[in-house]
């Protein structure tokens, strides 16, 4: 493709007969049940795939019209982007994921456990993540679930309620911490979930003495065998589509890891326990950390890379050995910059998911670069968030 601009601004409008029908198109208010055709809006760069998704579903494509003023009703144009946003009714896939969506939100688990009557878990292991030469300790927790009913899915968070009392001797809050483990667990018999922690520390504003988070610091220190009350699962904004051939883009800084490794682990590691997701699809991870040795779960991730080139990218900024090209340090957001492009073409894609997950502020710089590479097609980014957004293709977890 010689020109990507022009050929991006390129759609085309399919007229296919011969769908099959499904609970969606026999609908009597369908538009596509007004006729025997189907009117489908089809950018360039997806137009061979399309076809073979048309040919899947046993349609047949009579016509290929380029999408002009006179045939533009089939396909609403979103201001500033020179695409069309097709509507649901015009198009059977994604009718069909919004269906099985709508669905699949009434089986989240949520707050199975509460702070008046929490789950009583045991920790199984607790183990350090930054090797020699890191900075700080993150851990990762396994706690045990075998005693209850707490179950949860990819994305979700647990409370944890941290022992004693705090400062006016009343309980501690909890505090919410993304899941890193997959609902099988890491023992793969669905009766664990894994945490992973950091020890907060900072100096105090006013005298400079080193404090400690109170529940961090529990965690950090729990040893096997003791119990710890547990809450939840909460949250359904980081979920993992059902989607197997999805385009999964995950940012992370620190801890912001651990939903992307409990994501990872169900693509890669474990195919036998899902029979019905088999992931084909791709998986970009970019990790942020201040050194090498803080890179989490880096033996694990490099395994990844080595068995599956085809689907999984992983891409580092480690700031304090790394430059960007300005000779600075190289945070997450100057890896966004210098992929932009190919961000910006997977982001264009149906079944593509972007997560952020890590230290509030990183929004910033990546929408800094995702707007560089969006306006070299006369695309306003702010408004173009939006609608991934409103899909629910845009998912941001910081803290």
């Amino acid at each position: 493709m010689n020109n990507p601009s022009v050929a991006s601004s390129r759609v085309f409008v399919y007229e296919v007969v011969g769908l099959r029908q499904n609970e969606v198109t026999d609908k009597a208010n369908s538009p596509i049940r007004r006729s025997g055709s189907v009117f489908i809006t089809v950018p360039y760069n997806r137009m061979n795939q399309e076809m073979q998704r048309i040919a899947r579903m046993g349609g047949k494509i009579v016509s290929i019209q380029p999408l002009t003023s006179e045939n533009g009703a089939n396909g609403k144009t979103t201001p500033g982007s020179g695409l069309p946003e097709t509507k649901l009714e015009e198009n059977p896939k994604p009718m069909t994921q919004a269906k099985e969506k709508t669905e699949h939100k009434k089986d989240i688990p949520v707050n199975l456990y509460r702070p008046n009557a929490p789950y009583i878990g045991k920790c199984l292991s607790n183990e350090e993540l930054v090797r020699e030469g890191g900075e700080g300790t993150v851990r990762h927790l396994k706690f045990d679930l075998s005693a209850g009913n707490l179950r949860y899915l990819e994305g979700q968070s647990i409370g944890i309620i941290p022992e004693g009392t705090d400062k006016n001797g009343k309980p501690h809050k909890i505090r919410l911490y993304s899941i890193a483990s997959t609902r099988h667990g890491d023992d793969l018999d669905g009766k664990t979930v894994s945490l992973c922690v950091r020890q907060l520390e900072y100096k105090h504003p006013e005298t400079g003495e080193k404090v400690y988070g109170v529940c961090s610091t529990y965690l950090c220190n729990l040893e096997p065998g003791a119990d710890v009350k547990i809450t939840g699962p909460v949250g359904k904004e980081m979920l993992l589509p059902d989607d197997p051939e999805a385009t999964i883009i995950m940012m992370a800084t620190g801890t912001g890891i651990a939903p992307f490794r409990a994501f990872l682990w169900r693509m890669f590691k474990e195919k036998e326990q899902n029979p019905d997701y088999q992931f084909k699809g791709l998986a970009w991870m970019f990790f942020g950390c201040a050194y090498t040795p803080n890179i989490l779960y880096k033996d694990q991730l490099f395994e990844l890379t080595q068995q599956y080139p085809d689907n999984f990218r992983l891409t580092y900024a480690i700031s304090r050995e790394q430059k960007n090209a300005s000779g600075g340090k190289m945070y997450i957001q100057d890896r966004i910059k210098e992929n932009a492009d190919q961000l910006w073409e997977l982001i264009q894609k149906p079944n593509t998911h972007t997560y952020i997950c890590g230290l509030k502020g990183m929004e910033g710089g990546i929408d800094e670069g995702m707007s560089a590479a969006a306006s070299k097609f006369g695309v306003n980014w702010a408004d173009y968030q939006k609608q991934l957004k409103k899909q629910e293709r845009w998912h941001v977890e910081t803290y």
